[in-house]
């Protein structure tokens, strides 16, 4: 059973966790300071960015050191600003968490005309790693962890004529895709690292079935409905073990999954996901995604 206490000392690592405000997030940066971890609270509101991080100083008193950043991943624009910032600031990147979520919201599109989740999930964090991939490749060991869901074994590929809402809009289908393209992301992503021999590990996460903010576009009635029928709903401390044991734990391997070991992954301790589709390893597919990500944000990964 692997926990929080687990996490070896991470002084002097530097870390990027995005949507680190609330939920898991904000249990993720949490931990990875407590054991030293230099970490930014990457988010979209600064007033919020801020007000955790002064409740994780108050709730852990010395840890390693809390910045805080705006990053609006529904801007490729934005994106950029603050990775250029970053960049000034550090001259390395241990530890990139592409945590930040949206679920099921109202059809809207990102300031680049994609379909909210899909431009937000996948696109916004597919061109924040590219952007910190230097940063990634000065560190020592540098790694990547992506959260995905078991959502995305509910779509079988990508309808790339649907990702600008072109279709009429299914909030689940658009958010099991967005997921399907994190995950196919994260082993696209260790497969050209691994061919260029670089040391940095991509690893992919999901957190299970945890009570978080992530839920707020679900109507209430449906949502307690559904957490009747998983039984078994975590905290948001918990639902971050599977990232953080991604992000920190030394066995770890470039190209694995994690999720928890409770019945159907909804619950418990981190472990390796079973969770698996041909869409998933589809390497036709991947290579489609990476193309169109790399054409849509106009960014290239230089290994």
């Amino acid at each position: 059973m692997w926990t929080r206490d687990n996490i070896p000392d991470l002084t002097g690592k530097i870390a990027v966790v995005t949507g680190a405000n609330t939920g898991i997030g904000y249990e993720t940066a949490k931990a990875l300071y407590e054991k030293g971890a230099d970490v930014t609270i990457a988010a979209r509101n600064e007033r919020k960015a801020a007000a955790a991080a002064q409740k994780i100083r108050q709730e852990s008193g010395d840890g390693g050191r809390l910045d805080i950043a705006i990053l609006d991943l529904a801007s490729l624009d934005q994106i950029e600003t603050f990775a250029e910032q970053f960049k000034a600031t550090y001259k390395q990147l241990d530890i990139l968490v592409n945590n930040a979520g949206v679920m099921i919201p109202p059809p809207s599109l990102t300031d680049d005309g994609f379909e909210m989740q899909f431009g937000v999930n996948f696109i916004g964090h597919f061109a924040l790693t590219a952007h910190l991939l230097p940063l990634l490749l000065a560190a020592p060991a540098g790694r990547v962890v992506t959260l995905t869901s078991g959502a995305a074994t509910l779509v079988t590929g990508i309808d790339f004529d649907n990702l600008r809402l072109e279709k009429p809009y299914d909030e689940w289908r658009e958010y099991a895709t967005s997921k399907l393209a994190d995950i196919i992301f994260t082993y696209e992503l260790d497969r050209r690292l691994k061919a260029a021999d670089c040391p940095i590990l991509s690893l992919a996460a999901h957190p299970g079935v945890a009570r978080t903010d992530l839920q707020r576009h679900i109507p209430g009635e449906i949502l307690t409905g559904l957490f009747n029928h998983y039984k078994t709903v975590m905290e948001p401390w918990q639902g971050a073990l599977p990232s953080l044991f991604a992000a920190t734990a030394p066995a770890v391997m470039g190209g694995e999954f994690y999720g928890p070991d409770g019945e159907q992954e909804y619950a418990r301790y981190p472990v390796l996901s079973k969770h698996s589709t041909p869409a998933m390893k589809n390497p036709e597919l991947a290579t489609q995604l990476w193309e169109y990500a790399q054409s849509a944000t106009g960014l290239k990964f230089q290994f």
